[in-house]
């Protein structure tokens, strides 16, 4: 669904060119302008117009002035006539164009199916790539049935060819291993269990990951060692498209062993074999992340409980200075007489007083560090231990610098020593030194033997080395083989850089000369500081003056907007119009306007519901999870819930919903008018909500600011209130990765050109990529007071007085020259999506500072959020500009307890893919209020009682999220 034609698109395809009015010469009336506009929808679409309702009335309007006829003399021509036939052989010998034969066909399909559909399964895209190489050789596409029918053929033909090649790539051992998993047919034995009725290695490795726990661990290293006693040889799908491959894995994931059957032997094999081996790449992440959380945990678990010993004997002393000064004086008046006379009675509470502030120092300083030391090692060995060691078994490190090389080998001597009793490590035992066995650590690592030698407590050694582990690993200093989110950050760069850069420069829009980047980046700081140094005297809401703690900048809030006054008139008119809509109304009505539906396809290839079924049911699929209500609440009708769990398992995915989401975003875009709506938007504002979860599983985390256990769901909406992209992050991930992953991938028709964001999303990092990326990040930053402004170069000390009390030291623009390169080849990675913006920000932390691309993207962001902070300060339009944007999502953030009420709002499952999918099918139904809301308010202003009662300020605060 599309809004009206603009009138730029119209003269651009449109306008009857010199040689086309030669091809209409000798007609009139409805054959002339037939002809006209069939040939014109031919050169845009590839194929003629099968009814008259494909063409737009404004079209058909402008065509008919250019040829001086009434556009309404369309309404007689016969688009199945005769007429329309010779016309249509006209359009093709004018063009260059045949028909498409037979031979053409199977041409087609073997093409697709070559050179298409090995890398791609989407039938829309494939369907896509037929129409272009249909244009591209000067076919006219076939019927839409027929296409179908290529589109599907070539996808059979390609699967086939893939299949069979992997499995020829598979040992005979190997294939009657994997034949087992699904070769129980015992009578009474339900799929999932083995014939003694345990767990199947299937169903097993299937499984979500529980908690945190040691459980959870040793769990997971079964699972690992599952897979691998498989055998599957390395490499099995090393030419097999991503996408391809995640599409067989998600098959065979929600198809039962009887299912898995039923399949021929090449593509069962293969999904058997997609689903291993992209589990075994899910359980070494996993297992990562357990062992991350696991020694936080520890150190966690160890601080609390010595705070709780303490916090009994713990009083805080108030009054420290005053004690002091006490002291002090009663000391330098009597010298020699004795303390117990002298200093006691100067302090009030006496002897009390100075033993609770000696305690309070030993508690606080580094007795206290080195007693949650000695409990963190009585935890560790005593319980998590065991699993912590058994992980050195089963994952792989290893690193791209020598620096980390003494971790490594820590870890080897961790392993070679597991099964020992000793306290120590042996004298002759070569002990790697690294850099977690200092501070706090070292008196506790080395000790003192009966005869007096140094010694290394090999349990206190491997508690230290574990830690350190985790800090290189959050880096992704150190690394683990055979895994996919703790790879190889080598493996996240684009590897066709270097043939490419000039693409990929160009794709980022960025001078492949440095000089030219920095040049352009320092005059936008100079023009910007200028203009706020000038324009300061003037600026009544801002003052740059030493003040101490409070920091230079004063900013003065904004001053409230004024209400608009006929926007709860409006929705009084909409609601006494069409009155309360249950909500499932107003998904059906989106999904049935928009069409999305027909993007649904069975997981499993093939599907037998007819589409009026399953239509109904996916409706109460989605109804049941965006309102977290549950399938079994909406179930009945003629529709059970084992009817209603099918449709979800075969047809309802991540992937489904998401697209669902986009495509009524889309059509809410194109049904938009600029009239009521104004221009569209450039800019999103984006933020998390927190969802309470269920929290046996390693994604639900403690949230302090919200003070639970729960899931993040991260929003990024348009300034007209409509969900471009949403993301499920765990509490503690990175807001700035969030932000811009939905910035770069949201998938709509929208153009994003800016991001607004509350304080959490500013950060120099996320201010240096984001200039990379070519978008501009505009956060409202609350503590404005403290920014710092660097200057554009040295040796001017004088430049920019008024701000002299904000302003600190110059860009080390050298250091971005040297690191130029490098940052484009990291931002092309986010770009091109060869790595998450998560993996990327992961080398970019404080653990690694000294990385000289994090120092030279630290620089780049400290210059474009100088040159932000200087525009932010005075321009007023711009604060409440980024106020309304944020106030936008806060609203839909308000309508998601509105809408997810069921189960008082905590998502009720462990299954990380349960959960996401929550999360899309709430926005599905937040997306269908929006659009059904946006047509119901254009249907009221289209009246003339209503044409010209808006105000700009009503203008301006209307949404359609009511």
């Amino acid at each position: 669904m599309r809004g009206p034609l603009e009138l730029n698109e119209l003269v651009e395809s449109w306008t009857l060119l010199e040689d086309e009015l030669g091809l209409l010469s000798g007609k009139g009336g409805a054959g002339l302008l037939g002809l006209a506009v069939s040939l014109k929808f031919y050169i845009q679409h590839g194929r003629f117009p099968r009814y008259r309702t494909e063409l737009d009335d404004e079209a058909v309007v402008f065509v008919a002035a250019q040829l001086r006829v009434d556009s309404s003399a369309l309404s007689s021509y016969d688009w199945t006539g005769r007429t329309a036939e010779r016309h249509r052989a006209q359009v093709r010998e004018h063009l260059g164009f045949r028909e498409c034969s037979v031979g053409d066909a199977d041409k087609l399909t073997a093409w697709l199916a070559a050179e298409v559909c090995e890398a791609e399964r989407s039938r829309d895209v494939v369907r896509e790539e037929l129409l272009a190489r249909c244009r591209s050789e000067r076919l006219e596409p076939p019927a839409v049935g027929r296409v179908d029918r290529i589109v599907r053929s070539a996808l059979h033909q390609a699967e086939g060819a893939l299949t069979r090649r992997v499995v020829d790539r598979l040992p005979v051992d190997v294939v009657e291993r994997l034949e087992d998993l699904v070769a129980h047919d015992d009578a009474g034995v339900e799929d999932g269990e083995s014939a003694d009725g345990e767990e199947s290695v299937l169903a097993m490795v299937k499984a979500a990951p529980g908690s945190v726990s040691l459980e959870s661990m040793l769990a997971e290293i079964r699972k690992l060692r599952a897979v691998r006693a498989l055998g599957l040889p390395p490499g099995l799908f090393g030419d097999v498209a991503p996408r391809v491959l995640a599409g067989w894995r998600d098959r065979a994931a929600v198809e039962a062993p009887s299912h898995l059957r039923s399949h021929p032997r090449e593509l069962r094999l293969t999904l058997l074999a997609a689903l291993l081996s992209v589990r075994e790449r899910e359980l070494t992440d996993t297992l990562v992340d357990l062992l991350i959380s696991t020694v936080y945990k520890i150190h966690a678990r160890a601080d609390r409980r010595v705070t709780q010993d303490l916090v009994n004997a713990f009083k805080k002393v108030t009054g420290k200075e005053n004690i002091l000064f006490s002291i002090a004086a009663a000391a330098l008046d009597a010298p020699d007489d004795p303390v117990r006379r002298v200093v006691y009675p100067a302090v009030t509470g006496g002897e009390a007083t100075l033993r609770e502030l000696v305690h309070e120092y030993k508690t606080k300083g580094p007795v206290y560090r080195r007693t949650v030391k000695t409990s963190l090692k009585a935890s560790y060995s005593s319980h998590y231990r065991r699993g912590l060691i058994e992980l050195l078994d089963v994952l792989t490190f290893r690193s791209n610098n020598t620096r980390h090389r003494p971790v490594l080998d820590a870890l080897d001597l961790v392993a070679r020593h597991a099964g020992a009793k000793t306290t120590y490590y042996p004298l002759g035992e070569h002990v790697p030194s690294h850099r977690g066995l200092g501070g706090d650590w070292e008196t506790l690592v080395y000790r003192q033997d009966e005869r007096r030698r140094r010694r290394v407590v090999r349990s206190v050694y491997e508690v230290c080395t574990f830690q350190t582990l985790r800090e290189q690993l959050r880096c992704k200093e150190i690394w683990v083989e055979g895994s996919d989110r703790w790879r190889n950050p080598d493996e996240d760069l684009p590897r066709d850089f270097e043939h490419r850069r000039g693409e990929h420069y160009a794709a980022l829009r960025k001078p492949l000369d440095p000089s030219a980047f920095i040049d352009e980046l320092r005059e936008q700081m100079h023009t910007e500081l200028t203009a706020l140094d000038e324009q300061l005297p003037n600026l009544a809401w801002v003052d740059v003056l030493e003040r101490g703690k409070q920091g230079p900048i004063k900013l003065t809030s904004l001053d409230a907007a004024p209400e608009p006054k006929n926007l709860r008139a409006l929705k009084t008119e909409v609601a006494s119009r069409w009155g309360t809509i249950p909500l499932i109304d107003v998904l059906k009505e989106a999904v049935l306007r928009t069409g999305c539906l027909e993007r649904v396809t069975a997981s499993s290839g093939r599907g037998d519901l007819s589409r009026e079924v399953l239509a109904e049911r996916l409706l109460l699929v989605m109804y049941a999870y965006g309102t977290n209500t549950g399938i079994r609440a909406v179930s009945g009708r003629g529709h059970s819930e084992d009817d209603l769990r099918y449709v979800r398992r075969r047809y309802v995915s991540v992937e489904v919903a998401r697209t669902l989401a986009t495509e009524i975003a889309n059509a809410t875009f194109a049904a938009r008018r600029a009239s009521v709506w104004g221009a569209g938007s450039s800019a999103v504002a984006s933020d998390s909500t927190h969802f309470g979860a269920f929290d046996q599983n390693i994604f639900t985390e403690w949230h302090s600011r919200f003070g639970g256990r729960g899931v993040l769901i991260y929003w990024h909406v348009e300034r007209k209130s409509m969900a471009v992209h949403s993301q499920l992050i765990a509490c503690s991930a990175s807001e700035v990765a969030a932000m811009i992953e939905g910035a770069m991938r949201h998938g709509t028709t929208m153009e994003v050109e800016g991001n607004y964001t509350d304080s959490h999303g500013q950060s120099e990092i996320g201010f240096g990529l984001t200039r990379l990326l070519g978008f501009d990040l505009l956060p409202r930053i609350k503590p404005i007071n403290h920014v710092k402004l660097y200057r554009p170069s040295a040796g001017d000390p004088g430049a920019y007085p008024r701000l002299t009390p904000a302003l600190t030291r110059p860009i080390r623009w050298d250091l971005i020259a040297q690191q130029y390169d490098q940052m484009i080849r990291y931002a092309t990675a986010i770009r091109s999506g060869t790595a998450s913006t998560e993996a990327i920000l992961r080398r970019f932390t404080k653990a690694n500072a000294i990385h000289p691309t994090y120092q030279a993207m630290i620089e780049t962001g400290r210059a474009q959020k100088t040159l932000f902070a200087a525009r932010y300060l005075r321009d007023r339009d711009l604060q409440r500009e980024i106020n309304e944007g944020l106030n936008v999502v806060e609203s839909w953030n308000g309508g998601n307890s509105v809408i997810f009420y069921g189960k008082g709002g905590d998502i009720a499952s462990n299954r990380r893919d349960e959960q996401e999918l929550s999360m899309l099918c709430l926005r599905v139904l937040q997306s269908a209020l929006v659009y059904v809301n946006t047509l119901m308010v254009q249907d009221v202003l289209a009246d003339r009682a209503w044409a010209d009662r808006l105000t700009d300020t009503d203008r301006r605060g209307l949404t359609p999220l009511f």
